[in-house]
C-alpha cells in the first residue's frame, strides 16, 4: 500500500474511531464515515471493502491502542502483582473505551479475532510464564491465560453493560483475587515445594531458554517438557 493510501486509510480510521466512541457501532455506517472523512463512499469501499471490513480494521486499531498501554506495564519483580496490575489495566481500558472493547471482545462473529488479539494473548503469556518460572503458578500458563481472559472479559463486559452509577469496583477486585487465589501460590519453590509447582517452573524456564544453552537435542527437550506438563497435572 502506497503512502497516500496509507495516510487516507489512517485518516478514515481516526474519523471512524471518533464516531464509534461517540455514537457506538450501531450508528456507524460507511456513508456516515465517508461524509465525516470528506471522501466519497466509493473510496472507503476501495480501502476497506464494506462495513464489516471497516469494523475489522477498527478492532485491530483498538487492539493496537490496548497493546500500547499494556507495553507500559513494566515488570515489578513480583509476577503475581503484575497479574493484578494487568487485570486492572484491562478493565480500566474497557471502561474508558466501551465501544472499542465491545468490538474487540463482544464480537457476534464466533471464532473470528483480529491478529492483534493474538499479540494481546502472547503478552499475557509473558507475564504468566514469568510467574510459572518463579514457581508461583498452580496450573500450566496456557490454561491460566485461558481462565484469566475468560474472567477478565466477563467482568469488563458486565461492568460496561451496567449503568455507570451501578458499577461496583469491588466486583472486579473480588473476581481478580478469587482467580489469583486459584491460579497462584504464595511463594516460589522451596525445599518442600509441590512437585507440580517445580515442574511448571522448570517447563517455563525451558520455554524461555536459548536452545543453544540447553544440553539436550530438540526432540529430547520436547519429550522432557511433555513429561513436565504431565507432572504438573
Amino acid at each position: 500500500m502506497d503512502d497516500a493510501k496509507t495516510r487516507s486509510r489512517r485518516q478514515i480510521l481516526e474519523v471512524a474511531a471518533e464516531l464509534l466512541e461517540r455514537e457506538g457501532a450501531q450508528a456507524l455506517s460507511t456513508r456516515t464515515v465517508a461524509a465525516a472523512a470528506g471522501i466519497r463512499a466509493a473510496s472507503l469501499y476501495q480501502l476497506f471493502g464494506d462495513k464489516d471490513g471497516l469494523l475489522s480494521a477498527l478492532a485491530i486499531h483498538a487492539f493496537d491502542l490496548y497493546l500500547a498501554e499494556k507495553h507500559t506495564l513494566a515488570p515489578s519483580g513480583d509476577p503475581v502483582d503484575d497479574m493484578r496490575r494487568g487485570w486492572d489495566m484491562h478493565v480500566d481500558f474497557g471502561l474508558k473505551h466501551p465501544a472499542f472493547y465491545l468490538l474487540m471482545y463482544g464480537t457476534d462473529r464466533p471464532g473470528r479475532r483480529p491478529p492483534a488479539a493474538r499479540a494481546a494473548r502472547e503478552l499475557l503469556m509473558t507475564f504468566l510464564d514469568r510467574a510459572a518460572a518463579d514457581g508461583r503458578l498452580r496450573v500450566p500458563p496456557a490454561l491460566a491465560a485461558h481462565l484469566t481472559l475468560a474472567a477478565v472479559t466477563g467482568v469488563t463486559l458486565s461492568l460496561i453493560g451496567a449503568p455507570e452509577s451501578d458499577r461496583d469496583p469491588e466486583v472486579s477486585t473480588r473476581m481478580r483475587e478469587a482467580l489469583i487465589d486459584t491460579l497462584t501460590t504464595d511463594a516460589g519453590p522451596a525445599p518442600d515445594a509441590a512437585l507440580a509447582t517445580r515442574a511448571l517452573a522448570l517447563d517455563a524456564t525451558l520455554s524461555d531458554a536459548d536452545p543453544a544453552t540447553v544440553p539436550l537435542r530438540p526432540v529430547e527437550t520436547a519429550l522432557l517438557r511433555d513429561w513436565l506438563r504431565q507432572l504438573a497435572h
